[in-house]
């Protein structure tokens, strides 16, 4: 199948106060299709000073505009037409996601209507913020206040870009917040589709704003500017560290959602099929370019030589090519420059000493000629203070890793930076809540592999990050606390 591309290539504008406009300095991104190159539109490239409108626009929403008032029902319900809006486009907006970031348009579906749900869940979260009544030891009447934290900036990365839009705007919305979202500079198309959705239900002006561009001058922006409250980060930890520093201009609020070089530990008794399939899922989905992928496999040794057999002849299975195609499972990199960091640590694997199994290059033919793919990598024989077995990849690169007993593997998955993520495959449920009980890791999963739900906790222990996203957790960072007390004596307090 040769996927059709539009020949007109279309020049996009940015929301900035309930206005599309152009940066102030006129210069544009082109914006390009991983799988083939071919040129999907021109967005704007802003600076901090296209930031720093958006950020007053944003300030004057929450200090002046009418979104204070507006009650915790009404917000409810504006999240709830967001969520409507994002299914009535989910044909086109999966369509655009593919094309944007390289995923299989199948995950791409699935990442809309996660999207949706996500507004939706907020949308029902956000009459049920609770307070406190509390009885202290002085005739008073005290209570705590849950209140909105001000204006939010949210950074967000490319490899799921409708998606971590929605996790970081929906809990803010639902708390009363006001936000200028920066999506990667690679990745905009799809968080402007949803800001043309968020201006159709008629939020006032000024509470989304959506600025594109690099994070070398509006992100830098919004993570330094003391007219922000808050600002929220998903993307590498080096990143991470940055913006944790430039947020102490005004010491705002930071939430920090960054990487991960996460185990996934098969004991002897697993079931062979599923762990096969949860090692290959885990490892690849999304071509690799997730911060929880299972990037190290640690499997007990007798079951080692099987495992690994089993992965090799599925690894054929794993169909390349442009998302749009039919039975695709696997799309190309982000870009060029992303492929090359990978292959730089594919090489880094074999001068290690690392035993190459497959992939490790880039697949040959005429289809993919013009994309950033590259094939699924498999290294066996890795020790664990090897490079490939430390750092984030961020790729279709799996390291397999053999350990003896429960005490070596525990010993093995914990030693790392990060903790985002961590699995345990065995049939034996004392063992899994054992192992899982030792794990230094925010996520963890039980004989499966990388399912996540809008109602659950995200976020890591470590250098993976601080605070938590989605669930009743998701909000709390969104929102500040109120002591008050009310004085119940009707006579003076006569100190003097």
């Amino acid at each position: 199948m040769t996927v059709k591309t539009k020949t007109k290539t279309e020049t996009r504008d940015m929301f900035v106060g309930g206005k599309w406009v152009q940066s102030r300095s006129g210069a544009v991104r082109e914006i390009l299709d991983p799988a083939d190159g071919a040129l999907l539109a021109r967005v704007p490239e802003s600076g901090r000073e296209d930031a720093a409108a958006a950020i007053d626009s944003a300030r004057a929403a929450f200090d002046d505009g009418p979104w204070r008032k507006v009650t915790a029902q009404d917000r409810g319900k504006f999240l709830f037409r967001i969520a409507e809006g994002l299914r009535a486009e989910a044909k086109k907006l999966a369509e655009l996601e593919t094309r944007s970031c390289g995923k299989p348009l199948a995950e791409a579906e699935f990442d809309v209507a996660d999207a949706a749900n996500c507004f939706e869940f907020y949308g029902g979260l956000a009459t049920k913020l609770h307070g406190e009544t509390m009885q202290v030891p002085a005739n008073s009447l005290s209570f705590v206040l849950r209140e909105p934290v001000g204006v939010c900036g949210q950074i967000i990365p490319w490899n799921y870009p409708l998606l971590m839009a929605a996790w970081k705007l929906a809990p803010a919305l639902a708390a009363g917040n006001v936000c200028v979202l920066k999506p990667s500079e690679l990745t905009p198309l799809t968080a402007l589709e949803l800001a043309r959705v968020i201006e159709a239900v008629g939020l006032p002006p000024g509470v989304v704003n959506v600025v594109t561009g690099p994070g070398a001058g509006a992100g830098e922006e919004l993570a330094s500017s003391r007219k922000v409250d808050k600002v929220a980060f998903t993307g590498g930890t080096a990143t991470g560290r940055r913006i944790m520093a430039a947020a102490t201009s005004n010491l705002k609020k930071i939430s920090l959602e960054l990487g991960g070089k996460n185990p996934n530990i098969v004991f002897a008794d697993a079931d062979l099929e599923m762990a096969v399939d949860g090692a290959l899922f885990g490892a690849f989905a999304n071509q690799g370019e997730v911060c929880s992928a299972g990037s190290r496999l640690l499997v007990q040794r007798p079951l080692h030589r099987r495992l690994v057999d089993a992965m090799l002849k599925k690894v054929p299975r794993i169909k390349l090519g442009h998302g749009l195609e039919p039975g695709v499972k696997m799309g190309p990199l982000v870009s060029g420059a992303h492929r090359e960091k990978v292959e730089a640590y594919i090489k880094i694997g074999r001068e290690e000493g690392a035993k190459l199994l497959c992939g490790g290059k880039r697949p040959a033919g005429a289809a993919f000629a013009k994309g950033f793919f590259l094939e699924p990598t498999i290294f066996d024989e890795v020790k664990p203070s090897m490079r490939i077995a430390r750092e984030e990849i961020f790729g279709p690169v799996l390291a397999v890793i053999a350990f003896d007993d429960e005490e070596e593997a525990v010993r093995i998955a914990n030693d790392t930076e990060y903790g985002l993520a961590a699995a345990v495959w065995t049939k034996d449920v004392t063992r899994a809540l054992r192992v899982v009980g030792q794990l230094r890791a925010g996520i963890t999963w039980v004989n499966t592999y990388h399912p996540s739900h809008n109602e659950m906790p995200w976020g890591g222990y470590k250098a993976s990050g601080i605070g938590r996203e989605l669930g009743l957790h998701g909000i709390e960072g969104y929102l500040e606390t109120k002591q008050v007390n009310v004085n119940l004596d009707e006579t003076p307090i006569g100190w003097y």
